[in-house]
């Protein structure tokens, strides 16, 4: 399953390496790797076997259950892949140096991130937020350019 999983990220970080992220990217990935589309629900079932099978959000503080599944590397073009499991809840203030990349699963039918449905969001470089779900539980994937991000004090 993880080799699975590698697998589906590459073959959209390959293709977005090189882009601006912004509400174009957004659009692009939300059209081309969509809540729609098979690559979704692939990857989708990967985080929640990879949850099952230990090997993905092995971490839990204050209710948010983490983990850091790739570091940035040449074989993920640059980003590193981190995937959160949320419900109903605000996470920790973080700032994005380079931007995020996020893909919402919702568990729980119509469950948001920062109040996007199921699909695509990217964040610009030197952009902030308090992650949030609400309506109920869903699994977040951030892909970071470079692996950086900065938790802040707010």
């Amino acid at each position: 399953m993880r080799e699975q999983f590698d697998k589906l990220i590459q073959t959209v970080t390959r293709q977005i390496a090189d882009r601006p992220l912004d509400d174009t990217l957004q659009e692009w990935l939300n059209v081309s790797y969509g809540a729609d589309s098979d690559w979704y629900r692939d990857i989708a079932a990967a985080c929640i076997q990879g949850v099952q099978d230990g090997w993905m959000c092995k971490y839990e503080a204050d209710g948010v259950k983490y983990g850091r599944v790739t570091k940035p590397s040449d074989t993920n073009h640059g980003f590193s892949v981190d995937v959160v499991n949320m419900q109903d809840m605000r996470g920790p203030h973080h700032r994005h140096p380079n931007g995020e990349i996020d893909l919402i699963m919702p568990i729980t039918p119509g469950a948001q991130f920062d109040g996007s449905d199921a699909g695509w969001k990217v964040y610009g470089p030197d952009s902030a937020h308090y992650p949030t779900v609400r309506k109920g539980a869903a699994h977040v994937l951030y892909l970071l350019p470079e692996g950086k991000i900065e938790f802040t004090a707010q």
